[in-house]
């Protein structure tokens, strides 16, 4: 983690992590209680997930993805309101930042190391307009130990060019050393957020703990990136109605009767 709560976030450190080693984050942004809550959350949901045909995505042996409704994770409110959150998105994405997506991943005990990746091919605006256009947030539910097979990120690599790999996602074998000369293994503990550019070369680690690691995700688009399509953000009128409009006119949603276990759309065929 870059930062340690100051009291005001400055934009041109906020650009410059981003933008420069596409990663960064704010230490004891919530309390340990907060996130005891948020595993709870997510290990509900991942049970409930589990049951439904298509309600989980593998990312690898032992780790799987889950798309979830913001209503049923307690301190979504808290997370989108947080001052360092609403400045990240503010700063790279521009006043109309919309969220599309909120969901966990979880390596549990057995889960192997995965190839590097981003999470998805560099966007038009990047290749060409040399500009981020969409953040994935991350808040871990436990305090991260280097057992539990911690998150990897090659600072400065939003920018390489994969376009003649693996859809545009994953760099060939021969281009591993430039990752492992420039991984660095996040530790984050109970009540820390981080923020990555997803285009940023990463992988999650072999978890050789008794511990699953859930970790919370919260990707955010500008208005001009297309990552909504891939994801279902559901919300019941009852609770769209509650929001607070700081939340509520940035986020991207299906208005359901009640909510519906999210099929998930976003496959990453080359984790499998």
């Amino acid at each position: 983690m870059s930062q340690s709560c100051p009291a005001s976030y400055d934009p041109a450190a906020i650009m410059r992590a981003i933008y420069g080693d596409g990663v960064t984050g704010l230490q004891h942004a919530f309390s340990s209680d907060f996130a005891d809550r948020l595993r709870d959350d997510i290990l509900v949901c991942f049970e409930e997930a589990r049951r439904v045909s298509g309600g989980v995505l593998p990312r690898g042996p032992k780790r799987f993805y889950v798309e979830v409704q913001p209503e049923r994770i307690n301190g979504f409110v808290e997370i989108a309101t947080h001052p360092w959150f609403v400045a990240v998105c503010e700063t790279v994405l521009g006043p109309d930042y919309r969220i599309v997506e909120v969901g966990f991943d979880i390596p549990f005990p057995g889960a192997t190391d995965q190839p590097w990746h981003r999470d998805f091919p560099a966007p038009e605006a990047t290749r060409t307009g040399r500009r981020l256009n969409s953040l994935a947030f991350n808040l871990t539910a436990i305090d991260t130990r280097p057992e539990h097979g911690p998150f990897e990120i090659a600072p400065g690599t939003q920018w390489d060019e994969l376009n003649s790999c693996s859809q545009g996602m994953f760099p060939t074998p021969d281009l591993w050393p430039r990752y492992v000369e420039r991984a660095e293994q996040k530790l984050p503990q109970r009540g820390d957020i981080s923020v990555r550019s997803a285009l940023t070369i990463h992988r999650g680690t072999a978890n050789g703990s008794d511990d699953a690691r859930p970790v919370l995700v919260v990707g955010v688009d500008a208005p001009d990136a297309a990552n909504a399509k891939q994801h279902d953000l559901q919300t019941t009128a009852g609770y769209l109605d509650a929001l607070p409009p700081r939340v509520r006119d940035h986020l991207t949603y299906r208005v359901v009767d009640k909510p519906e276990p999210v099929i998930q759309r976003h496959t990453i065929e080359g984790l499998l």
